[in-house]
C-alpha cells in the first residue's frame, strides 16, 4: 500500500488539536507514540474507541507510551464530543490531544485513508488506523482497519511491549506471545553473544533439521 508505513519517518507536520498546534516531532520527544484516526466525530465505534484509549491511557503511560487521535472534524467539534466520549466512558478522562482535519489534508499525508468509505459528500473518510511511532520519530508498526471493525486496546497494548522488549534486548516475541512470557532470541544472536546477554539461561527447541535457531529465554 503506498504513503506512510513501517520504517518510515514520520513527517513533521504542524496540526491543530483542541489542546493547541502543535509540531508533531515535538509531541512524540523522546517517548512512543501511538497516532490513531477515526472516521469522524460522533460516529458510534469511533466513541467507543476513544472511550477506551482513555481507559487504557494510564497502562500506556505506565510505559512511556503517549497517545495522539486524529479524526477529519474541528476542534469545537472534538471538544463537544470529547463530552460524549466521557459520559459513554463513565466519566474517565479523554486526557490526550485529537488532531483537527477538517480539510482531509492530514490523512494523505499519513496514510489514514479509507480507500472505499465516504461521508454524504462523497469526500474519502479516514481508515482506522495506527502507527506506534519510535523515539527516532519512525513508524515501527502499523494496523489499518476499515471503518466498520472496532480496535483491540489489549492487541496495541501487547505490541508496545513486543517492540519495546525487542529494541532492549534483541530478541522477538512469538505468536500469541503476552506479557510476561518466554521471547525468542533473535537470529543474529550467536549461541555465545545469547550466554552474555541471557545470563539467566535459554532454552532451544529441539527441531527435525536439527538446526538450533528456536531459543526461548525470559526478560
Amino acid at each position: 500500500m503506498p504513503g506512510l508505513t513501517i520504517g518510515d519517518d514520520l513527517p513533521n507536520l504542524q496540526v491543530e488539536t483542541n489542546h493547541g498546534k502543535m509540531k508533531l516531532h515535538d509531541y512524540v520527544g523522546d517517548s512512543y507514540t501511538i497516532l490513531f484516526s477515526h472516521p469522524g466525530d460522533f460516529t458510534p465505534v469511533c466513541t467507543t474507541e476513544l472511550a477506551m484509549m482513555a481507559a487504557y491511557a494510564s497502562k500506556f503511560s505506565e510505559r512511556g507510551v503517549k497517545l495522539l487521535g486524529l479524526s477529519c472534524d474541528d476542534v469545537q467539534s472534538h471538544n463537544e464530543w470529547i463530552k460524549d466520549i466521557e459520559a459513554y466512558n463513565k466519566g474517565q478522562k479523554v486526557t490526550f490531544p485529537i488532531i483537527a482535519d477538517p480539510k482531509r489534508e492530514l490523512i494523505k499525508q499519513l496514510n489514514m485513508v479509507d480507500p472505499d468509505e465516504t461521508d454524504s459528500s462523497g469526500h474519502k473518510l479516514p481508515s482506522r488506523a495506527l502507527h506506534i511511532v519510535g523515539p527516532d520519530k519512525k513508524i515501527k508498526l502499523s494496523f489499518l482497519y476499515p471503518a466498520s471493525t472496532g480496535r483491540n486496546m489489549d492487541e496495541v497494548l501487547r505490541v508496545v511491549e513486543s517492540l519495546q522488549k525487542a529494541a532492549r534486548y534483541k530478541v522477538a516475541t512469538p505468536a500469541n506471545w503476552k506479557s510476561g512470557e518466554p521471547v525468542v532470541i533473535a537470529p543474529g544472536v550467536s549461541n555465545e553473544e545469547a550466554k552474555e546477554m541471557f545470563p539467566q539461561g535459554f532454552d532451544t527447541a529441539n527441531l527435525p533439521s536439527g538446526k538450533s535457531y528456536l531459543r526461548f529465554t525470559n526478560v
